[in-house]
């Protein structure tokens, strides 16, 4: 797995394939996070890790992407493979950004998709 400062490159190259309308009103931007972070619906410490997260706060909008959580869970994957994640996983976050500026969390939105993901997982 590639240290934190090839990670944070690549989240950068990510960042800089999407247009800059995106980054409207993400007041904080997007955070690289060097800690894992479990989900607290997790059925154990371990099974349920959280790679990426939307915020929405007073403070303002932002994005966080957890290196800690990659490592963890995709060690195993060449760079291109890994960027590739990384890729998923930023433009999912800024998935919920762009919902959230345009007021669309009713059925067809992602916080329901993931809703319904988690729902899953914890049934099974």
């Amino acid at each position: 797995m590639i240290d934190i400062d090839e990670f944070f490159c690549m989240l950068e190259e990510v960042c800089n394939e999407l247009p800059d309308e995106f980054f409207n009103d993400l007041h904080q931007g997007v955070i690289l996070s060097e800690g894992i972070k479990y989900s607290p619906y997790a059925k154990n410490k371990n099974d349920l890790v959280i790679l990426g997260e939307y915020h929405r706060s007073y403070y303002g909008n932002q994005i966080i992407i957890y290196y800690g959580s990659f490592k963890n869970n995709f060690f195993y994957l060449d760079e291109n493979e890994l960027k590739d994640k990384i890729r998923e996983v930023v433009r999912h976050e800024f998935r919920h950004h762009m919902e959230n500026r345009a007021g669309i969390y009713g059925k067809d939105s992602l916080e329901r998709e993931d809703k319904e993901f988690l729902r899953q997982y914890l049934r099974n």
